[in-house]
């Protein structure tokens, strides 16, 4: 393996890991409930949060992971409350009075802006590896998430980010996030699966869409009828265009309207995969056999399909689980270790699950790892959705830019960090305190230098 090409013929495979960039919790993590179709942020909606033990399990589980030798990064939240928006909006005056007035008025706006949804990092961009790209490199789109207004703010940060940190030319290239318009609603690497053999070796991209937004069928039971479908095919076809990928390396799968219609608000709530297994519940796709064979056909080693029956655990559960928005991580023995959250206990069926058909089953999956990111789960948000994938050989993650890739000094400064400027309890109402919004810039500059990255930030721009 060490000598091997891939089929490209220039680039070795040898020393490729897959990085996992998990995404910090922002100092104004809350439950404003604003998220249609995501169960978990509906229902705790109101709820006092804890910025501070949030941010802390996030670091526990990347602390842990990479303590078990797993690639591990992290990416910075957004600047939030965003008043540049608010201001867009028409709010005037000064930062406090910006708060205020839009406190009084429009609520709703003053908790969008707040949002500290960038910590699901899944959502942040679709990678291709250089594996897979015709010119060898790295190649990132930044999801424009148009579906709602919260994540709509964060793309142009996102991308300033990703630029800063991946910004070698030789190795990675950056594309716009796509246009910001119903038709081209993209959701990011939550909807976007690899399957390959080996990290280093040519793979198929499974793209998983909600909906299409040209020509779409009126037959029953083809779209959602209680929540929307937030992925559309157009998107996923054209971030597959603008990386290169050629019709041989793509499958694009419809999700299960029914699924959407349980609170599946994107795919990874659904399934899950990594190296040749997919792991899956029975109603994550329209069309089941149709995706396993267009994987089979395109996929250069057979896929290890591991799939999850209703009658064993019910959309229902895998919802309130979040099962499926588990990390599954490879080992170097070709074992696979399952990271699912402390929800997936508490269900007996999705426990008994795990045991019969993953632990005892005829799959790599060997281990299951369980981790409490309770403070994120009761956004929706399980340790899937806490990071974003990105495939990297040792000359592309020698040439990363800023201090991002953790190791224990990292980890102890952040800690630090978290408890210095975090506070431990936070409501709703406390949003428009206008000493948050001037702790949280404190928070952020100080994380900038920390994290070597330079003004990504609008504050730290003009």
């Amino acid at each position: 393996m060490s000598d091997a090409m891939n089929d490209i013929g220039e680039r070795p495979i040898a020393d490729v890991r897959e990085v996992n960039f998990d995404g910090l919790v922002g100092p104004t993590h809350n439950y404003s409930g604003l998220a249609l179709g995501n169960l978990a942020s509906m229902t705790h909606q109101g709820l006092v949060a804890n910025p501070k033990e949030a941010a802390l399990q996030g670091l526990g589980k990347m602390k842990a992971l990479m303590d078990a030798g797993y690639a591990q990064g992290v990416l910075p939240p957004q600047q939030r409350p965003d008043l540049g928006a608010l201001r867009r909006l028409g709010f005037q005056g000064s930062d406090a009075q910006v708060l205020a007035r839009a406190a009084g008025e429009a609520p709703q706006l003053l908790r969008a802006v707040c949002s500290a949804s960038s910590m699901w990092t899944a959502n942040a961009a679709t990678v291709t590896p250089s594996a897979d790209a015709p010119d060898g490199r790295v190649h990132f789109t930044p999801a424009n998430l148009q579906s709602s207004f919260h994540r709509y703010l964060e793309p142009d940060t996102t991308g300033r980010v990703l630029a800063s940190i991946f910004r070698d030319a030789r190795h990675f290239a950056h594309h716009p996030a796509l246009p910001g318009t119903p038709a081209f609603s993209d959701e990011g690497a939550a909807n976007h699966t690899r399957l390959a053999a080996e990290y280093g070796e040519a793979g198929v991209h499974l793209f998983v869409y909600g909906r299409a937004a040209f020509g779409w069928g009126e037959e029953e039971g083809v779209a959602p009828r209680r929540y929307p479908a937030r992925q559309t095919l157009e998107a996923s076809q054209a971030i597959a265009r603008q990386h290169g990928l050629s019709e041989s390396q793509v499958v694009f799968a419809q999700q299960h309207p029914e699924a959407i219609d349980a609170g599946v608000f994107h795919n990874d709530v659904i399934a899950v995969g990594n190296g040749p297994v997919l792991l899956y519940h029975e109603r994550a796709f329209l069309d089941e056999q149709g995706t396993l064979e267009a994987l089979r056909a395109k996929m250069p080693t057979p896929l290890i399909p591991v799939r999850v029956l209703e009658e064993a655990v019910s959309l229902e559960d895998a919802v309130a689980s979040y099962l499926f928005n588990s990390q599954l991580l490879a080992n170097p023995d070709g074992t696979m270790t399952l990271v699912v959250p402390g929800e997936c206990q508490e269900r007996e069926s999705v426990w008994r699950t795990i045991q019969d058909l993953l632990l005892a089953g005829h799959n790599p999956i060997s281990e299951v790892v369980v981790k409490d990111v309770k403070q994120s789960m009761r956004n929706g948000g399980g340790p899937a959705c806490l990071r974003l994938r990105v495939v990297l050989s040792a000359a592309e993650r020698a040439a990363l830019a800023g201090r991002v890739l953790l190791d224990d000094g990292l980890h102890g400064d952040l800690t630090a960090w978290v408890e210095r400027h975090y506070r431990d309890r936070l409501a709703p109402e406390d949003l428009a305190d206008p000493q948050l919004a001037a702790e949280t810039l404190t928070a952020l500059d100080e994380l900038t230098r920390l994290l070597s990255l330079g003004a990504v930030y609008p504050f730290q721009r003009g």
